[in-house]
């Protein structure tokens, strides 16, 4: 299996800020944000690992370890998230599991998707109780029996289950699937869709099931506020789960998930 990071988007929403640009080299204990979740692929046995960049590239490649591969989205500013994964089609066909640069999370959510006995699969953070309703922002999320339904921003609010994370992993056989689907959108010219854009017509197709986060923490980062939050609440709550999960885990094959405390955090 093969990691996929996309990390080619411009990040305007900081712009104007004194936050690092791109977002994904955001620091935080003098990490950065990208080299947290390469580090996180690398304790669940995911070695081989593709940046997708565009923004900044050369700042961006520099900042990675030598044996990370690229990937140029050289129309990072015309297009989004579902193009920039179409760039790399030519990699998916032995499975992947991608992670969308902008999101510091628990490493153990990762551990718990790719352990997942579900072929196909996203993570799915659900609501707690007390919760403020989603914004207009959140990528929402619809689910029947497990399986992922709908995934659009647009979701009318009765039909919200979750919201998506920004981590999904597909199999050898959906990959081919998802493949043909982002080939269908970038043919047709659609190429400033978001990559769950191609998930919606997945679920559509085949079983794309929902893993829950178990209230563990994370948060995405699109503005100042969420920096700020990640800083002062989110990584705190998983420096000790980074270390830890990075020293215990095999690297030569995925651990099962081993039983962890859930913490509850608001979504972002």
């Amino acid at each position: 299996m093969i990691g996929v990071i996309l990390a080619a988007g411009c990040g305007t929403r900081l712009a104007g800020s004194n936050i690092v640009r791109p977002k994904c080299l955001a620091p935080f204990d003098g990490t950065a944000l990208i080299d947290l979740q390469i580090g996180a692929l690398r304790a669940c046995s995911v070695d081989d690992i593709v940046v997708v960049v565009g923004f900044e590239a050369d700042h961006v490649r520099r900042s990675c370890p030598p044996e990370v591969r690229f990937i140029e989205n050289a129309r990072f500013a015309e297009t989004n998230s579902l193009y920039s994964l179409w760039l790399s089609r030519g990699l998916l066909a032995h499975g992947f599991v991608m992670l969308n640069c902008d999101v510091l999370f628990d490493p153990q959510m990762l551990m718990d998707l790719l352990t997942a006995r579900h072929p196909d699969a996203l993570l799915v953070s659900y609501p707690a109780s007390g919760d403020a309703p989603f914004g207009e922002e959140e990528m929402k999320v619809k689910v029947r029996a497990g399986r992922v339904v709908d995934i659009r921003k647009d979701l009318p609010a009765g039909e919200v289950d979750g919201e998506n994370v920004g981590i999904v992993k597909f199999s050898a056989s959906g990959a081919a699937r998802l493949v043909r689907i982002l080939d269908q959108f970038v043919g047709a010219g659609s190429v400033r869709e978001w990559a769950p854009r191609a998930f919606r017509e997945f679920a559509r197709e085949a079983s794309l099931y929902a893993i829950g986060t178990r209230g563990l923490p994370w948060i995405e980062i699109d503005t100042p506020a969420d920096y700020r939050r990640a800083t002062v609440q989110v990584f705190p709550a998983i420096r000790t789960a980074v270390g830890d999960l990075t020293r215990s885990c095999d690297h030569t094959s995925v651990a099962s998930p081993s039983p962890v405390p859930l913490l509850r955090q608001g979504r972002h």
